[in-house]
Parts: structure tokens; sequence; C-alpha cells
């Protein structure tokens, strides 16, 4: 590794500091290194550099923000320091444009406003009625084995949840079309080759997007005419209080990134869930009993506070694992963080899967402890800013009550009907170059139920 130099020089009186770091690789900076270790990676900067350095990864200089303060520093983004859509844009702008995570300032709260309409109360009470009777069919298909892949099929289970509450009917049979365009979108963003390249991860990420378009602008006349309770229809319903209302192409954008949020973040999630389960087996069967007790085959929306257990179990798998892992931003003008001059224009990350693992703020944090969520422990509180799996300010999560909703659904109904384990040795391997998937597909040994 190459010795420390600046990032950039101080203006002209200033008394800020020039951020530290090193470019890394030649040609190829950090970037493996990022998606085979990133944990590692992120502990041996922070050691030597502190909250903030830059290096070269993904074909980009970039400056690495670390911890709860840079969290809030970023997210909160007071005084509209931060541009999301140039940040996100050089990742996945061109896969999934305009949707409402690459929108900024208020063009962004326009949207979130009007889209807000499709995840009220109401409309989420509809949502968990619909999911029911989709999860007891996707798992009466699950046959028992050893070696049961958890992740295709959890992930084909939550696309057909997403196709039938988002759009109002399943897919037939251009799911697997679909589901692999969403793959191939995802997995774009981190091309390390960004060309056109018949067979490249960016040439079929473009495809994927060309698939998604021409599915949804089929589907939009009848959902302008719908009625219906699924999002999509929602979508085309809804307008703010002065009557204004989404165009075709602001639809179609917001149902590809929706879709996609919906069913991939939520398939990283249960996988989680699924894995450390199966390692403590007490917590599986504490969980059991909690669903077993409520008696009855579907939840109900007001079924989900009753799940405390659930509950803990799932805010420990998102700190163990974060499914966005890092979030970047880039400043739209001057900026300063603990010192360090920030230019206009400066490429920022901050890393929501490595502050969850800092031992600086939680306990033993490589290992499974829901009860450090307990009310009596509430080892999040130790700052704002230390768990933040759905982001946070003005772009937090939209649908992190209907993810919520929608992970206790399907565990409520798994959980019901079968048990599963792992080896005692076995130890979860990820896949890291896009989103943190199990890079094994997740091979358990499930058993149904009597």
């Amino acid at each position: 590794m190459s010795s420390s130099v600046p990032f950039s020089p101080i203006p002209v009186g200033s008394d800020l500091k020039p951020i530290p770091g090193d470019p890394g690789w030649p040609l190829v900076g950090l970037t493996l290194h990022l998606m085979r270790n990133p944990l590692g990676v992120a502990r041996e900067r922070y050691d030597r550099y502190g909250a903030a350095s830059w290096t070269n990864a993904f074909g980009l200089r970039m400056v690495s923000l670390i911890g709860p303060d840079a969290n809030e520093f970023v997210l909160l983004n007071k005084g509209d320091l931060f541009s999301n859509h140039q940040g996100w844009d050089y990742f996945i702008g061109r896969f999934f444009h305009r949707g409402i995570m690459l929108l900024d300032f208020e063009e962004h709260r326009w949207h979130r406003k009007i889209m807000q309409q499709a995840f009220k109360t109401d409309v989420l009470r509809e949502y968990i009625t619909r999911m029911g009777p989709g999860i007891h069919h996707g798992l009466a298909a699950w046959q028992p084995a050893s070696g049961f892949p958890m992740l295709p099929a959890i992930k084909q289970l939550t696309l057909d949840l997403a196709t039938d509450v988002f759009m109002g009917h399943t897919l037939g049979g251009e799911a697997d079309q679909v589901n692999q365009a969403f793959v191939d979108t995802v997995r774009a963003g981190t091309a390390v080759l960004r060309f056109n390249v018949p067979g490249g991860r960016w040439w079929r990420g473009l495809r994927g997007r060309r698939v998604l378009e021409d599915f949804f602008r089929r589907e939009l006349p009848a959902k302008r005419r719908s009625e219906g309770h699924d999002l999509f229809s929602a979508l085309c319903r809804a307008e703010t209080e002065d009557g204004e209302r989404f165009s075709d192409e602001d639809v179609v954008n917001h149902m590809i990134f929706l879709m996609m949020a919906a069913h991939d973040t939520t398939t990283i999630t249960l996988c989680n869930m699924v894995y450390w389960l199966a390692r403590h087996p007490e917590w599986q069967q504490r969980l059991r009993e909690e669903s077993l007790a409520l008696g009855k085959q579907s939840l109900e929306y007001d079924d989900l506070a009753q799940l405390e257990g659930a509950s803990l179990v799932m805010k420990e798998a998102l700190r163990l694992c974060a499914p966005v892992p890092s979030i970047p931003r880039k400043t739209v003008r001057d900026a300063e963080f603990q010192g360090y001059h920030l230019p206009a224009g400066t490429l920022v990350s901050i890393s929501p899967f490595f502050t969850h693992h800092m031992h600086e703020y939680w306990p033993e944090p490589e290992r499974f402890d829901p009860e450090r969520f307990a009310a009596d422990r509430r080892e999040d509180k130790v700052h704002p800013y230390a768990w933040v799996p759905f982001g946070g300010g003005a772009h937090k999560c939209i649908g992190l009550h209907f993810a919520e909703l929608q992970v206790k659904a399907v565990l409520h109904q798994l959980l019901q009907q079968f048990e599963w384990s792992v080896a005692p040795d076995y130890e979860m391997p990820l896949d890291m170059t896009s989103l943190p998937v199990p890079s094994d597909g997740l091979p358990v040994t499930l058993r149904r139920r009597a």
C-alpha cells in the first residue's frame, strides 16, 4: 500500500485539514479488496486514517466517511450539501433511472409526498391481507431436503409476492425473465468494465433495464384505469392535495426501483434471519412458539407488534448484514467534516455495513445477539446513527414498514410449516460484488413440521 497523500489542496487561508489516503493498487485501486473483504478493508483504513480517508475504487476517486457521526452528517444532509442523484448515478443510474432514491432536494420531496400515499397504514393493511394466501401457496411448493437452497427459494417467493401485491397479479410465464432482469440490473452497478460489451455485466444490466421498461409500459394503460389496491394502481392514482400526479414515465421508473427494493432487500434480510435461526435453534423455537400462539395461518396487520422476538431477530440480522452495505453521495459545494475539507464534486461513501460491526459502538459485534435490541439494553441507542439499515434523513427508506410487514408475514408461515438447520461448522459465505447474498445459495436441511 502506498503512503498517504492529500486528497486535494486546502483553500488559501483555511484552517481545515486535507483528507488523508492513498490510491490503492494501480488501475483497480481497492475495488477487488472491497468486493472480497469489505469489513477488513474498512477496519484497516479506519485504524490507519481515522473517520475520513480517500482511495480509488470502481474507476473512481472517492472519500470514505466512517462511523455513526459520518452517517449522521451525510444522511441528515443539513443545508442540502449532498446530491443523491450524483452519488448513485455512476453505479445504478443507467439501470434504475429516476427511482425515488436517485432524486434530489425539492423534486425528491415532491415525488416522496405522492408516493407516501401508497404506504399509508390503511394501504399496508390491504397488502398484508393480500400476502397471506400467496405465502402459503409459495411455501407449499417447497420440497424438504438436505441441502435445500434457501436463497433462490426465498427470492422467488419474494418476487412472486412483490408482483402480486405491487401489481395485482402473478407473472406466470414471464417470471423467470423478469427475475433475471432484476438480478442483472442490480449486479451491473458494480461492474468493473463499464462498457456495453455483449455478455458482460454492464451489457446484461442494460438489457435487463429494457426488459423491465417494456414489461411495465405494457401494463400501464390497464393500471391507469384500475381501482385495484396494488401498488402499481395506487401510484397511478396517487396525487397531492393540489391534484398533481405522476407521469407515465415516473410511474414506470418508480415501479422498477420499488419492485427491486421490495424483493431484493427483503430476500437478503430473510436469508440472514434463516441462517442465524438455523445456527441458533433456541431462537428458532422461541419465534415459532410466538407465531403459534397467535393461532392463525396468516398474519394480520394488528399482529405485527405482538411478534416481539421476530422484531429483535430482524434488527440483529439487519445489523449483521445491512442489505445496502454502502451509500454514495456527491458534494454539491465545499463542505467540512470533523475539520476535514470536502471539495465540491467529491464522491463520498458511508458504510452501514462496517458501522454495524464497529467494536467501538457494539459489544462483541460479530456475535448474534438479538437481545441487544431489547428494551432493557438498546445498544443501538449508543448513537442515533449507529444502526442505519434503512438509511436516514429525508431519504430514509420509504418502504421500511412494508419491509417489516413482509418479512414477518413470510417468517410467521415459514416457522409454522418448517424446521431447518445447518451443520455446526457451517458459516454462510457472502457474495459482496453487488448486494450481499449467500454465495452458495444458503443450503439448509429443511424438514416439514407435522
